[in-house]
C-alpha cells in the first residue's frame, strides 16, 4: 500500500513525501484507516515501527479538515497524554513535522521547567496539546486548560505510564475529557492491565497489533559478551577503541551507574554524557540534540530516560546492564534498526545477570552470536574458586615480604 492510497489530504501527503516516506508501516496501514473512519482503537506495536506517525497523521488530517484556514481562537481539539518530557518532545516534533502544510498548532508540556512560557502559549490558543500527566493536571486545577473542544484523546506508551505509576492520574484527566471523544490507545507491549485499561475507557474500540514485542528486528546484528562484573567499564572501553565505535547509545540500569560511566569514558578522553532522570529538563535536551547532531559519541541512559529517544540512524545500542524485565531488552536494541536500517545490538552479562539472559533467549527465540575473543572472558565463579589457594591458618613462606606484596598491588592500576 502507498500513502496516496490513504486518501489523506494533499497538504499531509507532500510533508510525508517530503520526509522519504511512500509507503506506510504496518502499524499506520492498519491503524490509520480506523482512526480516519472515527473508531475507538488500541494499537500495539514494538519501539521503532511508527506508531506516532500512525495517529498522528490521521488526526492532522481531520483537524485540518474541520479548522481549514481559520483564524478563530485555537481551541484544544486533542490531547496525547504521555509518560516522559523526551517521548513529549519527540511527539510533538513528529506533529509539527506531519502537519508543516496546515494551519495545525501543538504546543508540549512538561514538569521540571518554568510554566510560564506554557501558560503563555495556552492563552493564545493551541489545536493539538502534549503533556505529561503531572504537568496537564496542575496547569488544569489553575484553570489553564480548557477540553470543552476535545476530540481527540490519545494514551501513548500505556505500558510504561502504569509501569511510572500514573494509573490514577490517566483515571482524573479521562474524567477530565468529553464522553463523546475519540480515544486512541498506543502501547509497546499488551499486558492484561493494558487490556483492562481500553476495556474501561474506550467504546468498541478496534484492535490492531504487529511485531510483537517477543520479536527484534531481523536486521539488527545481536552479539552478547560474557564478562566479570568488575570488568564492564574496561571492556566497553575497549570496544569503543578498537572497534572505533560512535554514534552508540549504552544502558545502564541506574542513575548512579549511568554517571560513573560518563566518568571513566571521558577520562580516558571519549566524548560521553548521561542522559537520565536527575538531569533538568534543559540539560537533557541539551545532551539528546548534541548526540543527534553526532557532537556526542556515547550517550549513556537508563531506561526511561531513553524510551524518548527517536534516531533513524542509530548504528549501535549497547546493553552496559541487562535487564531484569526481558521486554525491555526488546524495547533497548529496538532504537537501532529503525526506518529500513541496520543496526548492532551489544549486550554485556556478568555472572548474577545470567538469568536475565536466559529469560531474554526464551522471549526472542533468537540464536544471539556470542563473542568469545576479547580480553575481559567470564570466568565461572566454581573455576574461580578451585584456582584461589587456601592461605587460611597456613604460614607466609620464609623470606615473604608482605609490605612489597601489598606495594605491588598498590601500583597495578586498572584503566579506570
Amino acid at each position: 500500500m502507498l500513502f496516496e492510497e490513504l486518501s489523506l489530504s494533499k497538504s499531509i501527503q507532500r510533508a510525508v513525501f517530503e520526509e522519504g516516506y511512500t509507503q506506510p508501516t504496518p502499524i499506520q496501514e492498519k491503524a490509520i484507516p480506523f482512526i480516519l473512519a472515527g473508531k475507538d482503537l488500541v494499537g500495539c506495536a514494538q519501539t521503532g515501527t511508527g506508531k506516532t506517525a500512525a495517529f498522528a497523521i490521521p488526526i492532522i488530517h481531520n483537524l485540518h479538515r474541520i479548522i481549514g484556514s481559520s483564524k478563530k481562537t485555537k481551541e484544544i481539539r486533542c490531547l496525547v497524554v504521555t509518560p516522559t518530557r523526551e517521548l513529549a518532545v519527540q511527539i510533538g516534533e513528529s506533529f509539527d513535522t506531519y502537519g508543516k502544510y496546515t494551519n495545525i498548532g501543538q504546543l508540549t508540556i512538561f514538569g521540571g521547567v518554568s510554566q510560564v512560557p506554557q501558560v503563555d502559549q495556552l492563552k493564545k490558543g493551541v489545536d493539538i496539546l502534549i503533556a505529561t500527566p503531572g504537568r496537564l493536571l496542575d496547569l488544569h486545577k489553575q484553570g489553564f486548560i480548557d477540553f470543552d473542544s476535545l476530540h481527540y484523546l490519545v494514551l501513548d506508551e500505556s505500558d510504561l505510564m502504569l509501569d511510572m505509576g500514573f494509573i490514577n492520574d490517566v483515571r482524573k484527566i479521562v474524567k477530565l475529557v468529553p464522553n463523546n471523544r475519540q480515544t486512541l490507545l498506543f502501547s509497546a507491549t499488551m499486558p492484561m492491565a493494558i487490556r483492562e485499561l481500553a476495556d474501561t475507557f474506550l467504546n468498541k474500540p478496534e484492535y490492531v497489533s504487529v511485531t510483537p514485542v517477543s520479536s527484534t528486528a531481523e536486521i539488527i546484528e545481536q552479539k552478547i559478551y560474557f564478562v566479570g562484573k568488575e570488568d564492564k567499564r574496561g571492556l566497553l572501553y575497549h570496544l569503543i577503541r578498537n572497534e572505533n565505535l560512535s554514534n552508540v547509545l549504552v544502558f545502564v540500569r541506574t542513575k548512579h551507574g549511568a554517571d560513573n560511566v560518563v566518568k571513566a569514558l571521558k577520562k580516558h578522553g571519549v566524548n560521553a554524557e548521561a542522559i537520565h532522570g536527575d538531569k533538568s529538563q534543559t540539560a537533557r535536551q541539551r545532551v539528546l540534540d548534541h548526540f543527534k547532531n553526532k557532537e556526542i559519541s556515547v550517550l549513556v541512559a537508563t531506561d526511561i530516560a531513553a524510551r524518548g529517544i527517536d534516531i533513524e540512524s542509530l548504528p549501535y545500542v549497547i546493553n552496559f546492564d541487562l535487564p531484569n524485565i526481558p521486554e525491555t531488552y526488546v524495547h533497548r536494541i529496538g532504537r537501532t534498526g529503525r526506518a529500513g536500517n541496520g543496526g548492532i545490538s551489544i549486550s554485556f552479562c556478568s555472572k548474577d545477570e545470567e538469568p536475565y539472559w536466559v529469560t531474554i533467549q526464551k522471549l526472542i527465540k533468537v540464536n544471539v552470536k556470542t563473542i568469545k575473543d576479547h580480553p575481559f572472558p567470564w570466568k565461572d565463579a566454581e573455576q574461580n574458586q578451585e584456582a584461589k589457594p587456601d592461605l587460611r591458618n597456613k604460614k607466609k613462606p620464609e623470606g615473604s615480604n608482605s609490605r612489597k606484596s601489598d606495594a605491588s598491588k598498590k601500583n597495578k592500576k586498572r584503566w579506570y
